[in-house]
């Protein structure tokens, strides 16, 4: 289980901004610190396939879970933990990062306006 200290830092890393690329590396970094994960992960959807992002840990497939990060209603990506990261965590930082993840997102050239 993540700690509410772990989902608190996820929130300040978050509201600090930053470079999409720098606040993702920081978000798996300390998911991956906590006692009970293994490694967490961020994969961007690009042209219909997901392509690995940022990492953090050491890898234990075995224990893996994935959450789809979703923004307005368009996946973009997912995200990936090896260990005890309850669902609804899961879903809170897949909702926090979904910005963020979006402008990793290959858009094909297009200009994205936030």
């Amino acid at each position: 289980r993540v700690s509410a200290r772990a989902l608190e830092a996820v929130e300040r890393i978050l509201d600090g901004g930053g470079d999409s690329d720098d606040v993702l590396r920081a978000v798996v970094a300390t998911l991956a610190d906590e006692p009970d994960i293994a490694w967490a992960g961020i994969r961007f959807l690009e042209r219909g396939a997901l392509v690995q992002g940022p990492e953090a840990g050491s890898p234990d497939e075995s224990r893996r879970t994935r959450t789809r990060v979703v923004y307005q209603g368009d996946p973009v990506g997912e995200l990936a933990v090896d260990g005890d990261l309850e669902r609804a965590s899961r879903e809170r930082v897949a909702e926090l990062i979904a910005a963020h993840v979006l402008l990793g997102w290959d858009t094909g050239g297009e200009a994205w306006e936030p």
